[in-house]
């Protein structure tokens, strides 16, 4: 019996490729059709690139065949303008070296993921159909589309159906808290300029909108995707209209105005919501396990969320091999991949909403900038928190910057 995936965006498309390396069966529905877009930031960090590497070297080999820009780095501008340059490596050599990390839109990168998926024989991909109910029955869950018609039977339900899955709040009781939520806006610009040589992503932490932050990042064609992102709470505190304030930031701002003199914006400014990785929720139970977005598995700080939802859905693909096996899908067994996801992701996603709340006092924030700027030994310490979670726990202690005052070691 096939292994029912609902939701085919990147945590759905790697627990499918994931199931079928590992000689597992699986049904794949989405309610779109493929290629598609899906608003979003577009970032994708060394995870993306590890897990599909892993995976299958050669998916890596046709993962550069689609339109992307290599991003070398992360330049932070601080509310009192300060730039600060962090680069994913000490020492990179873009000439002789793969990029760590990319920015590719999600039309290109999700079509990408289904058309490996459309190279397994035993993943069975469902475009265009709409699921209506996902109805518990004694040996898993019976899906159903809009009509009321069965489309598949399975002992195990993967819910990658995204932030505003229906499941994961009615039936697997995931609550949005807006303290635990982000709201955020983005639209795709041409003729933006002034970017990094090196493509890094750009966060400015602007004054009047923190705790929320402006990006800007570099595609692959010259063009940008420009968004807006703040915790929900705050936009419901500070009445904010995102998309005004997003236009206000572009023709107004005096540091980002004249990137734009020659911009032109390619469709609508859209809306989506981030369910954060910071509040700790059981995202499994009997025959289920929710993955990506409907798991609330998004990084607090950075927003990451495609890294996230594909390493949730090899980790999925992982439990529902042990279960399988064990024929066991109790939701005691099913802890355990909350356990391996929490292992892997919430160390992080804890580190990230404390230096969120950090960065939510600009005071702080621009203490913190005036220390970093141009101190290249504390540059280089910070780039090494990219590749070791230790490194970034550090920020979180007051000795860790007492001894930077004093000149001491870190």
């Amino acid at each position: 019996m096939e292994i029912c995936i609902v939701g085919a965006g990147p945590g759905g498309a790697a627990a499918a490729l994931k199931l079928s390396y590992l000689g597992i069966p699986s049904v794949l529905i989405d309610k779109q059709v493929f290629p598609r877009d899906k608003v979003c930031g577009d970032a994708l960090s060394g995870k993306v690139i590890t897990l599909l590497n892993r995976l299958d070297p050669a998916i890596m080999q046709r993962f550069a065949q689609i339109p992307r820009q290599p991003v070398w780095g992360i330049r932070f501008i601080a509310p009192n303008r300060k730039v600060i340059d962090l680069p994913f490596k000490v020492n990179y050599d873009p000439a002789a070296e793969p990029a760590p990390g990319f920015v590719a839109r999600r039309m290109d990168f999700d079509n990408f993921l289904i058309s490996e998926v459309r190279r397994r024989d035993n993943i069975r991909l469902m475009e265009g159909v709409e699921v209506g109910e996902m109805q518990r029955i004694e040996e898993g869950y019976r899906i159903k589309d809009k009509n009321g018609a069965t489309l598949a039977e399975t002992p195990l339900l993967i819910v990658a159906n995204g932030a505003h899955s229906q499941f994961a709040r009615k039936q697997a009781g995931m609550k949005k808290e807006l303290k635990h939520y982000a709201a955020a806006v983005r639209a795709y610009y041409e003729n933006v300029s002034g970017f990094h040589p090196d493509g890094f992503i750009e966060l400015h932490f602007l004054e009047d909108i923190i705790p929320g932050y402006f990006w800007i990042f570099p595609l692959p064609d010259g063009g940008a995707n420009v968004g807006l992102g703040m915790r929900a709470d705050f936009v419901k505190k500070k009445g904010l209209s995102l998309r005004k304030k997003m236009e206000e930031i572009i023709h107004s701002h005096p540091a980002i105005k004249g990137r734009f003199a020659r911009a032109r914006r390619c469709g609508e400014i859209e809306g989506y919501g981030l369910p954060l990785g910071s509040s700790h929720q059981r995202i499994s139970g009997e025959h289920y396990m929710l993955v990506g977005d409907a798991g609330h598995l998004i990084d607090p700080l950075s927003g990451e969320g495609i890294g996230n939802a594909m390493y949730s859905g090899f980790i999925a693909a992982d439990q529902a091999a042990a279960c399988l096996s064990a024929n066991d899908f109790s939701a005691e067994t099913m802890l355990a991949y909350d356990k391996r996801v929490d292992r892997v992701l919430g160390s992080e996603f804890r580190i990230s909403y404390r230096l969120q709340k950090m960065l939510s006092h600009k005071r702080l924030a621009i203490w913190m900038a005036n220390l970093i700027h141009k101190n290249r030994p504390l540059i280089e310490f910070m780039t090494e928190m990219y590749n070791d979670l230790s490194a970034r726990k550090k920020l979180l202690n007051p000795l860790f910057w007492i001894k930077l005052l004093g000149g001491g070691k870190r």
